[in-house]
Parts: structure tokens; sequence; C-alpha cells
């Protein structure tokens, strides 16, 4: 899919996300919301394979992408989401920054890197090689 990063995950859903948010917390970010979509369809009777999302960002670096381009607000937070497949795999996607920067005309590369580097990093950490 166009501007996603997606990757698969060794660990079960709820597993890779605890995995992600150690990684985001690790790196001084700040979690602000962890929504499990299965869980709220399940409460309103119906079925879905586990999914869930994470909403994080560092106001430090995040704020910058937004001087660049103020617009840019609307996809930040950083978002990553877990799912279970058909099949059973577990597939994890985030926004790219090459999309992001496409998208928003952004120019601030040194702040692409650093958002860029975390993603990277929380994707390493759903890997048992990692």
């Amino acid at each position: 899919m166009r501007g996603l990063h997606i990757a698969m995950s060794d660990f079960p859903v709820r597993e890779t996300i605890d995995r992600m948010v150690s990684v985001v917390e690790a790196q001084g970010w700040h979690l602000f919301a962890r929504i499990d979509h299965a869980d709220h369809a399940r409460k309103k009777g119906l079925e879905l394979r586990p999914t869930e999302l994470i909403l994080f960002g560092n106001p430090e670096i995040g704020t910058r992408l937004m001087q660049d381009r103020q617009v840019a607000a609307i996809d930040l937070p950083m978002k990553a989401l877990a799912w279970e497949g058909e099949r059973g795999q577990v597939r994890i996607a985030h926004n790219t920054m090459a999309w992001l920067k496409q998208r928003h005309a952004l120019a601030d590369e040194a702040t692409l890197r650093a958002i860029d580097e975390v993603l990277a990093k929380i994707c390493a950490s759903v890997r048992q090689s990692s």
C-alpha cells in the first residue's frame, strides 16, 4: 500500500504492541493512546481478529514538522498498527516518512530521519532475530 511500511511480527498482537510501546518509551517518546479495536468490536457484539493501534510521539520532534508545515499535524502523533491476518500471521504498519514528506512538502530532513530511526527500532523489536 502506498505510503505504508508493512512488516511481519514474530509475536501475537498484544505482545507485538507491548514490545513497540517499550521501544517508544525507551526512546523518550510519549504513548498518547493504545486502542484495542477488537475489544471495542467485541463490546458491540461484533467479531474482529486482534487489531491494536498506538499513537505516540515526541513534542520536541513533532513540533518541528508542524513548524515546517503546520498541516502536517493531521498525521501527528505517529501511529502504528498491529493486526492478525486470516491465517494467524501478525503484521505491523506505519506511515512512511517519505510519504509524509511528499504529502506535506516537508523540508526538515533531520527531523524526518530522527522519526524514521525510531520507527526502524520499533519494527526491529517485533522480530526474534533482533
